[in-house]
């Protein structure tokens, strides 16, 4: 459980610009779906 909350925090980003937080938070959200497509397929 530590893992996971090392790895949150690593990713974690306080930009000030709103469009360059919108777009760290769009890519790491894609990362994750692509993750659980990737183990959904390897069912």
């Amino acid at each position: 459980m530590n893992e996971l909350f090392r790895l949150a925090r690593s990713l974690r980003c306080e930009p000030t610009d709103p469009r360059q937080a919108f777009r760290h938070r769009l890519a790491v959200g894609l990362g994750v779906a692509a993750l659980i497509l990737i183990l959904s397929l390897l069912r």
